[in-house]
């Protein structure tokens, strides 16, 4: 492989408490009944306005929504420092396979994510991924996910190959996104969007614990230097 890509949101970090407190706050906020928990994931991986729209049963983007959803959730990432509800922690076997992933010469990683690019770079710095990632591509640098400009644009940046390039995600937005782009698309199990969702859009590979992934791509396992 040249690349791999990671969405963020379901598939390397936690964080379904605080975009669901966020929505069930904007909402009540914007006099709105929120559709539940299940719509309310279904909608994470597309650009913020699209989201709240589609949540909300819009055929555009509310500018009022959008901008409450901002306030609120900037209000609860500052209690997150001292709210562990709100905490957006790792999925079990991150950590460490993109540390193992990281020994491959020649390997790259990157980031693809419908966040902008300010919370994507909070999330590289809260857990200190400074140097991890060769290429980070956010809703502020393409159209939304399922559009391939995301996709293209990381190639584009780290001289990948499609058929070199595979997308990790755990939304249809995801799959359907690396169909687009010709690159290989695997899925995650515990995010949050159902798996048989995901296979339906196209996902090549279904991963059931993140460890699984050097192998599913046909990668030899690194040890630690020392280690081997």
């Amino acid at each position: 492989m040249d690349l791999i890509l990671f969405d963020l949101d379901g598939t390397l970090i936690n964080s379904e408490a605080i975009i669901l407190g966020a929505q069930y706050e904007t909402f009540r906020r914007c006099g709105r009944v929120h559709p539940g928990r299940e719509a309310g994931l279904g909608v994470v991986g597309l650009t913020l306005d699209i989201a709240m729209a589609q949540l909300a049963g819009l055929d555009r983007p509310d500018d009022r929504l959008t901008e409450s959803y901002r306030e609120v959730f900037r209000a609860m990432r500052a209690r997150a420092e001292t709210d562990p509800s709100l905490d957006e922690p790792l999925f079990a076997g991150v950590a460490e396979t993109l540390a193992e992933l990281k020994r491959h010469g020649g390997l790259k990683l990157g980031i693809a994510t419908g966040k902008p690019r300010k919370g994507a770079e909070f999330i590289v710095a809260r857990h200190g991924w400074q140097g991890l990632f060769d290429t980070v591509q956010s809703a502020d640098d393409a159209p939304s996910k399922p559009h391939p400009g995301m996709i293209r644009r990381a190639m584009a940046e780290t001289g990948a190959a499609p058929e070199r390039t595979a997308m990790v995600g755990d939304s249809s937005f995801d799959i359907e996104m690396a169909v687009a782009a010709g690159v290989v698309p695997v899925a995650v199990s515990w995010g949050f969007q159902p798996v048989e969702s995901l296979v339906a859009r196209g996902a090549r590979h279904v991963l059931r614990a993140f460890p699984e992934l050097p192998a599913v791509l046909g990668l030899a396992r690194v040890e630690p230097a020392g280690l081997a």
